[in-house]
């Protein structure tokens, strides 16, 4: 019998989840963006967002970064972790990402994505 969570995680679920996480990713961006919008490593950047747009210094939505220009390379590596997460766990991410803390530095999924990457150290 399949478990719930292989039926929730890295699943076909999961992936629709992910799908439709990175068309509301391009949907956001392609209204607000007003810079480059480019791919780096199989994530859509969408540089020149309103800073009312996102939170901290950009958001992951599925496949796609949206931030004015928190462009590093670092960054960009960090944001990568998180588009594997909205892979991984689809449309629980969100849930799961705050379930686990606002804080950056206690958040297993930032943690995970590398603190100082992200800039939180």
């Amino acid at each position: 019998m399949t478990s719930l969570k292989s039926l929730l995680v890295d699943s076909p679920v999961s992936q629709a989840g992910y799908l439709y996480a990175t068309t509301v990713g391009f949907v956001w961006g392609f209204i607000w963006s007003t810079g480059r919008i480019e791919r780096h490593d199989g994530l859509f950047v969408f540089r020149g967002m309103p800073t009312w747009a996102f939170r901290r210094g950009g958001s992951c939505v599925g496949a796609c970064y949206l931030t004015a220009q928190n462009v590093s390379d670092d960054v960009l590596d960090h944001e990568g972790v998180h588009r594997r997460q909205w892979q991984r766990y689809g449309m629980l991410f969100p849930l799961l990402y705050l379930a686990a803390g606002l804080d950056p530095t206690k958040n297993r999924y930032e943690i995970e994505a590398g603190l100082e990457k992200g800039g939180y150290l």
